[in-house]
């Protein structure tokens, strides 16, 4: 019963999908952290599934791009592209840590998180719409579920930036070691998966996403002390897109090389 309610909760937390209601209580989310790359799993299915639909009506590359960029947030209802404004927000006022923390909890969104978030979307929807191969794409959708088992390892790995939060709400009642032995399993099986389906396409993607993380250690530590909700949802953002472009960046290789 404490798993359906973690799975439940984790849902509830991360994505737009029905669940029953669960009380908020840190009973229920034990074991929500080894659930998030479940939400990854559903956004990856939904995003193949559309992509093979728009196929099949003949759309073009660039209406089916468009599609596949709306899913995951149509299935998350954005909540990483808001943490992804606010660090943009924060790092762009050029202030100190604490007032930084401060920007990232202000609710209105600025100037720069627009500017790079018409970039992001102009990136997202142009990588996307280069795809040809269907093992490619397969690529970027397990990239979903892998880049959340990152997430959730840096969750309960990384220094926490405030003692409260969403981000610290999973992590302070999570069972660490059970939590870290799922998403590391979850993690190494995703990979694998993406190295199956394309070799090269698959290790770019898998490099990019281990830098992504890298990166966002440092950025996280340095700008901000640690990590937060906000900056867990930065980090998948920047992911994504990384594993995205990565991707495409081997199957273009692939093919050079075949030619």
């Amino acid at each position: 019963m404490i798993l359906l309610k973690s799975l439940a909760s984790a849902f509830l937390m991360y994505s737009r999908i029905p669940m029953p209601n669960v009380e908020w209580k840190e009973e229920n989310r034990r074991y929500s952290l080894c659930f998030f790359p479940a939400v990854g799993a559903v956004i990856g299915a939904l995003f193949m599934l559309c992509r093979h639909i728009c196929g099949l009506l003949e759309f073009g590359g660039f209406f089916t791009g468009v599609v596949l960029v709306i899913i995951p947030i149509i299935i998350t209802g954005g909540i990483h592209l808001d943490g992804f404004c606010d660090v943009i927000d924060a790092k762009s006022s050029f202030a100190d840590k604490k007032k930084r923390l401060e920007i990232m909890s202000d609710p209105h969104i600025g100037s720069f998180a627009v500017i790079y978030l018409i970039i992001y979307f102009l990136v997202q929807t142009a990588v996307l719409c280069e795809i040809d191969k269907t093992e490619t794409a397969l690529v970027i959708a397990i990239g979903f579920v892998f880049s959340r088992t990152l997430s959730g390892i840096g969750a309960v790995c990384f220094k926490s930036a405030k003692s409260e939060g969403a981000l610290q709400s999973f992590v302070k009642p999570a069972h660490k070691k059970s939590t870290l032995f799922v998403l590391a399993t979850v993690n190494v099986i995703a990979a694998a998966a993406m190295l199956c389906f394309n070799v090269i396409a698959g290790g770019f993607a898998v490099l990019g996403a281990i830098s992504a993380l890298i990166y966002y250690r440092l950025s996280a530590y340095k700008n901000f002390g640690g990590i937060t909700g906000d900056t867990a949802g930065w980090f998948l953002q920047v992911c994504e897109l990384t594993i995205a472009i990565m991707a495409l960046v081997g199957e273009k290789i692939t093919e050079a090389a075949l030619l």
